[in-house]
């Protein structure tokens, strides 16, 4: 072969590879950044879609949301409160040590502890017993209607020597700042191995050679960026220094269909927006109102709510990328499309001055609102938004925004007196908001109430949930969960505001799959040559 040509050849397969090499590195970015690499920590959407990456349970979820065998191959219930599993062979964790039936057992476990924040989750699949190095059972105290729901949680399988090696075998404590081996490394099963880890920066991921399932996707290397400003994040998609947007801001979505080699991806999710209320306390922590409080008074309650306009906020904040609801549930299969509880009370100001007046407050008081200002579509311009209707009822709300990494464990702490609150996820039956948010907060490590940072207490209410919990019957189970969501709403425990829609962006040249629970699953993202 000629000298020349032969050089040409060497060259044009050099800009080949490189240029398949730089295809197969995708660098997105979102408004927050996980909060802890532990994957029993924290039950926050983003932090475990970014540890799914890395770990895997036992069943998973496909494009459709349908569980599907993971970890394990298949599963038969074998009495009313027995489950078993078969467990993949020829598994094997990151560092190589092979994957069987104790990991599962200890993972269970450590997930059922006090300090990890899927322990609701993780206790409602009850007692892991090992059979065999193949085969877990489940042994449940009692009846669990939707116990592979539960199961496909976010269920994370660790390895037990990996962790006791590194001294992490009881998930961080994250409210109290604790740090340990866990927070910034990994060592799961999964597509991706984490590679380093440099909060609120960068975090990187390289593809597992090993693992036992097939890459749908071509993506090699990924590269997250936290970029929190909103305008910063959009140029960085435009000019194409990033490949992929989790989270456009609303405002800029219609810009960006008409952006040359940019593509918008929409989807639905199930996420509910809502306004929580400290109901416990005597005298708010954070408000004017001395020797009482007055989000005890259902009147007030009320008032805020019908002094809402749901439908400006809807169009003129979110551009129209938002499902108002009077609903509860993150879907509106949760309450099985039940008018009486989708419904939202109608906004009227008068009505709400008037129960200011009767509730004894016709000068309204003075709250703090907590707002996280990196975790929810619009999420501080919401509480904004929010104050200034509440100001019309003489209520002065001192919107208290902070990043998601602060936010929460202020929240868990019960530091609060008013907060904001998304609930979601790929679970669409309403267990799995009624035990963990909406139920009476028992602060006995059981996860039940865990998320009720308002702490209302409604017996009533709460008798009937727990009913939903173990009953079988379909029908009267169907029943049970709508009186209880009825009760719920109808005393105001919350303020229900929209459901998110949730737009993605990303380069022309990027496919991915978008779900209704807001997941992001790399191993389906193909990085075509080149751009348009």
């Amino acid at each position: 072969m000629h000298r020349s040509l032969r050089h040409g050849l060497l060259a044009s397969a050099v800009l080949l590879a490189s240029g398949l090499a730089q295809a197969q590195t995708l660098r997105w970015a979102s408004q927050g950044d996980p909060q802890t690499m532990d994957p029993h920590s924290q039950n926050e959407s983003m932090t475990n879609m970014m540890n799914g990456q890395v770990y895997e349970g036992l069943v998973a979820r496909d494009k459709k949301l349908n569980i599907v065998p993971s970890l394990a191959t298949e599963w038969q219930q074998t009495a009313p409160l027995v489950w078993r599993f078969k467990l993949r062979p020829g598994v094997k964790f990151h560092d190589g040590t092979p994957f069987n039936a104790d990991d599962v057992v200890y993972s269970i476990e450590r997930g059922q502890s006090a300090t990890s924040q899927i322990n609701n989750y993780a206790k409602s699949v009850g007692t892991p017993k090992k059979i065999d190095d193949l085969t877990v059972e489940f042994h449940l105290s009692k009846p669990n209607p939707i116990f592979l729901e539960h199961m496909a949680a976010p269920l994370w399988i660790l390895s037990k020597p990996w962790s006791e090696k590194h001294k992490v075998t009881r998930p961080l404590d994250f409210k109290n700042k604790e740090e340990t081996y866990a927070s910034m490394n990994a060592n799961g099963t999964g597509p991706y191995m984490l590679v380093s880890r440099q909060p609120g920066i960068k975090t990187t991921y390289k593809r597992n050679p090993n693992w036992w399932n097939k890459h749908e996707g071509n993506v090699q290397e990924i590269v997250y960026t936290q970029i929190s400003n909103d305008s910063t994040r959009l140029a960085a998609l435009v000019s194409g220094e990033i490949d992929f947007v989790l989270d456009p801001a609303p405002r800029d979505v219609a810009r960006l269909r008409n952006t040359a080699g940019v593509k918008v991806i929409d989807g639905p999710e199930n996420r509910i927006v809502f306004i929580g209320m400290d109901q416990h306390r005597d005298e708010l922590l954070h408000g004017s109102v001395k020797n009482k409080n007055p989000f005890k008074d259902l009147r007030v309650r009320q008032a805020l709510y019908h002094a809402i306009d749901i439908e400006t906020m809807k169009v003129k904040l979110m551009n129209n990328q938002s499902v108002p609801t009077g609903g509860l549930t993150p879907s509106p299969l949760g309450a099985f499309n039940d008018p009486a509880i989708e419904g939202r009370f109608p906004y009227d100001m008068a009505k709400a001055k008037q129960l200011m007046i009767d509730a004894g407050y016709p000068d309204g008081f003075e709250v703090t609102l907590d707002c996280p200002n990196n975790r929810y579509i619009n999420d501080e311009e919401i509480c904004v938004a929010l104050a200034s209707m509440w100001a019309q009822l003489k209520v002065k709300v001192r919107v208290n925004a902070m990043p998601r990494a602060v936010y929460f464990p202020k929240l868990e702490k019960f530091d609060t007196s008013m907060y904001m609150l998304g609930w979601g996820g790929a679970v669409t039956d309403a267990e799995t908001t009624l035990t963990p948010v909406l139920r009476n907060n028992l602060g006995d490590g059981s996860g039940i109430g865990f998320y009720n940072y308002g702490r209302s207490k409604n017996d009533k209410f709460d008798a009937m949930a727990a009913a939903t919990s173990v009953e079988t019957d379909a029908k009267k189970r169907e029943q049970l969960v709508k009186a209880a969501l009825k009760e719920y709403k109808d005393n105001v425990h919350t303020l229900p505001l929209h459901r998110q829609m949730i737009p993605w962006a990303a380069r022309s040249n990027v496919n991915v799959v978008h779900r209704a629970d807001n997941w992001f699953e790399v191993h389906w993202v193909t990085i075509n040559k080149s751009n348009p």
